[in-house]
């Protein structure tokens, strides 16, 4: 049993419970508790508690993780969104809540597999504790190629004592001058049963049941400056020729909500059970305001750069109006009996992961100046953004522009999960060990993803002129950089023409092609082994994981007529795997350690990489299409750390990794002759094929460092003062194209955390660092054509100050040095994305009773 102090929020001496101290009371458990959590475990892992997560101004679970050694954070408008594990991408890594996995929300992923969860979902106020699984256990769901997130909900502390925690803020978006709004409440106690004695529980008949209630709101409404230009990239004109450009002015509304029920029964020392459910999303609306450039094509160099034509291409303003939700969903019940030699624990679970995109209205405006008409440009501005002057043209007057389209699209994304759980644990005698123990175990995950999406037209459309459909004066933006004219009027084009949508035969056949319906079922059993002998430890054992799938969509191609075919097309795909991990750590004294660990992992293909469905072009003589062969991805990893704990939850650590992956997908392009018939009608010689295909052995290396120290023996008030870095290097590797190799996409060779702080009294300060450097992001034809994600370094500070033991204040500031997001294609300098937010401040009161 644990005892009762040990969900004190203070800084208590640690216990060896404190694994469990974690799991059962997350929302109060200390730094130095998950710190001692750390090193008892069996396998690599690292903790991070709600605490912690307050000290800096994280308002979503990617952006508190990426604080941890060995991991990298990808943005997306200003803010944390997938995570990365040691240099590989969130579609390679799972993500758990209470032990449940959880399905991917967002439609989108970055290398679309479609099975990276968006952390940006789930605010930090749903959340207990979060744990970053390294090395797997038998007894963990192998499908955690670079790791595992987990996500631990708030619970009931075991003293008794009813609790009210809360948090009421707001704050300041600078780039649009908006407001925030930040709350949350967490409230528990235990009930039921004999009165409390003094001093909380004394024996676990006394309030057997227990609830915490958890919910929390954050709304802000982001503004974002972007430009993104393409490059001609002809094998003509020179590299810094542009095809065109865009000028991005964002207006984004985020409604984040998460809300949670536990409830447990504890009738005695040996018997638990629990229930609960948990609610975590957003609804976001977003206006994007956008003016493209688009030259014809031809550019001459000059003297400044370049001059091109305007006449065949010119100008489109166009106003893009969408809304969409994005619903996590878990439902969980379960218990543990403790039997006389063992220990028994089982979970049924639910997941529910879903996307709904409730419309998505697109209005385009042209204005096609005279042939004498001009641009001039070079690559000048801001982070290599153009910079440019037009002639014979007055592109920011809406008088010349008219309506030529008008569009919209909805989308429906389920994806769902029944799972079903049990282990058994029992103490054996094997060998003369101090400790020694047999774990077996056995479970099901049944899944189905269904994807819908419907694209709309509108029927005879009028010539109207954009004075009619905007309003107010030309736009600048872009720290004065761009002007776009005036601002498009949003919802006046849907109620002009919203009797008029239609779904027309190409919309029909869109929508065909976006249909999916993928049944994936996983069959695991394992056995595991643990023993201890004095200061050595040694967990192993193996998993195996059965798969059994179905992946149905449709494919698309033409009659010997020349006339659209859709077919329906569905692939059965089943095989097993095995798992082998045996891990040992040796204590060179009470407060050091050597781990040294074998484990190995999958990722199942991307659910778009191994659809079976085509899409067939005869008149631009391509394919493109699913893989249903692809093989799944592994990896055999082995990791090396030294570990000195320090006092007040300090840490010296330093780790090397190997990752030996087998069969790790990639985009490919191949040439292919096909029948000319049937759906492949109309092909006469090689067609080029885009698809995806399994690589040969690829690598991922590395190193982390870690470090944490509080100087507590430095006089008077200078004892507060602490410092923390943790970094990771990564060196990746895989075949991009035959015979070329590159480092693996996400992969950053060097990750860097820093902070300074201050705890003592009152006062909790702190100035945090975060920086990466470039990654690949997107594979291109050639080396010339791959897009990197450009390094990138922000600053947070957070700042507390407690007026008495339950209530404190916060100012925290968020992208104090206003970090853009960049992106490149081939080199630096050819900048095809660049945006920025301005920083975020934030100030409220927190509450704890």
């Amino acid at each position: 049993m644990l005892p009762a102090h040990a969900a004190d929020g203070a800084d208590q001496a640690p216990t060896n419970d404190a694994i469990q101290v974690i799991v059962v009371d997350a929302q109060r458990a200390t730094n130095t508790i998950a710190r001692q959590a750390q090193e008892q475990a069996p396998n690599l892992v690292n903790l991070m508690t709600a605490a912690e997560m307050r000290k800096l101004p994280d308002v979503n679970i990617a952006e508190s993780v990426r604080r941890i050694p060995g991991i990298s954070l990808e943005t997306d408008t200003g803010e944390g969104r997938f995570i990365n594990i040691r240099g590989l991408d969130a579609d390679l890594n799972s993500t758990t809540f209470g032990g449940l996995r959880l399905p991917p929300s967002n439609n989108a992923s970055p290398f679309g597999g479609g099975r990276a969860v968006a952390l940006d979902a789930i605010p930090t106020g749903l959340v207990g504790a979060i744990t970053v699984t390294k090395s797997n256990l038998p007894e963990q769901d192998a499908e955690a190629l670079g790791g595992t997130i987990e996500i631990t909900p708030k619970t009931a502390p075991r003293n008794g004592k009813p609790f009210v925690e809360a948090r009421i803020g707001s704050g300041r978006e600078t780039l649009r001058g908006t407001n925030i709004a930040d709350l949350s409440l967490t409230a528990g106690t235990r009930f039921g049963g004999a009165a409390l004695v003094p001093g909380g529980v004394d024996a676990v008949a006394d309030h057997p049941f227990s609830i915490v209630v958890t919910a929390a709101y954050y709304e802000d409404k982001r503004g974002v400056d972007d430009v993104e230009p393409a490059f001609l990239d002809d094998g003509v004109h020179g590299p810094l020729a542009y095809a065109g450009w865009d000028q991005r002015w964002y207006q984004y509304h985020r409604r984040r909500h998460g809300v949670g029920v536990d409830l447990g029964y504890q009738p005695n020392a040996r018997d638990s059970y629990y229930l609960r459910g948990f609610d975590a999303g957003y609804t976001e609306s977003v206006l994007r305001q956008r003016l493209t450039v688009t030259p014809d094509g031809a550019p001459v160099t000059t003297a400044n750069g370049l001059i091109d034509g305007l006449g065949a291409n010119g100008f489109d303003k166009t106003l893009r109006d969408e809304q969409e939700t994005i619903n996590n969903k878990v439902f969980m019940a379960g218990g543990k009996n403790i039997l006389e030699h063992a220990v028994l624990d089982y979970r049924l679970g639910y997941t529910r992961g879903s996307y709904n995109k409730a419309h998505d209205y697109n209005s385009d405006f042209n204005y096609t100046p005279g042939s004498d008409a001009t641009v001039s440009y070079n690559n000048g501005g801001p982070g290599n953004v153009p910079a440019f002057t037009v002639n014979g043209a007055d592109y920011l007057n809406p008088a010349n522009y008219t309506l030529v389209k008008f569009q919209n699209s909805t989308t429906d994304i389920s994806d769902h999960e029944w799972s079903l759980a049990g282990n058994l644990k029992w103490d054996t005698r094997l060998g003369a060990y101090d400790e020694e123990s047999f774990k077996v175990g056995a479970g099901a995950r049944l899944r189905k993803r269904v994807v819908h999406g419907q694209p709309y037209s509108f029927d005879n459309l009028p010539a109207l002129p954009l004075t009619a459909a905007s309003g107010g004066s030309n736009v600048t933006f872009y720290n004065g950089h761009y002007q776009n004219g005036p601002q498009m009027t949003p919802g006046l084009l849907q109620n002009l023409y919203g009797s008029q949508q239609v779904v027309s035969a190409g919309d029909a056949e869109n929508a065909a092609l976006q249909y999916l319906q993928d049944k994936e079922n996983i069959y695991a059993a394992y056995g595991q082994y643990q023993m201890r002998a004095g200061a050595l430890g040694v967990t192993g054992g193996v998993r195996v994981e059965a798969t059994r799938a179905n992946y149905a969509a449709n494919s698309k191609g033409t009659d010997a007529n020349g006339n659209t075919l859709i077919q329906p097309d569905n692939r059965d795909r089943n095989y097993a795997n095995w798992f082998p991990s045996v891990q040992a750590r040796y204590e060179l004294d009470d407060s050091t350690l050597l781990r040294a660990a074998f484990s190995s992992t999958i990722a199942r293909p991307g659910f778009s990489q191994v659809s079976a469905s085509l899409n067939i072009d005869p008149g631009a003589n391509t394919v493109t299409k699913g893989n249903p062969d692809l093989k799944p991805t592994t990896a055999h990893s082995f990791d090396l750390s030294f570990e000195r704990y320090l006092p007040n939850a300090g840490i010296a650590s330093v780790g090397v990794f190997d990752k030996e992956i087998s069969n790790y997908i990639a985009a490919s392009q191949t040439t292919q002759t096909f029948p000319n018939d049937g759906l492949f009608a109309g092909f006469v010689g090689a067609a080029h094929v885009y698809s995806f295909a399994n690589v040969g052995k690829s690598s991922v290396r590395g190193m982390e460092l870690n470090y944490e120290q509080r100087f507590t023996t430095l006089p008077g008030w200078l004892s507060g003062l602490g410092a923390s870095a943790n970094y990771t290097f990564v060196d990746s590797r895989f075949e991009i194209r035959p015979g070329e190799h590159s480092t693996l996409p996400s992969t950053s060779r060097n990750t860097v955390n820093a902070a300074v702080f201050y705890e003592a009294g009152p006062w909790n300060l702190r100035l945090g660092m975060y920086t990466l450097s470039r990654n690949l992001w997107a594979i291109g034809a050639s080396a010339a054509q791959d897009v990197y994600s450009e390094r990138r370094t922000s600053y947070d500070f957070g700042g507390a100050y407690a007026l008495n033991k339950h209530v404190s204040v916060y100012l925290n500031a968020k992208n104090l040095s206003n970090t853009p997001l960049k992106f490149a294609e081939g080199t630096s300098n050819r900048t095809i994305q660049r945006e920025f937010y301005g920083p975020t401040y934030q100030a409220g009161v927190n509450l704890s009773y």
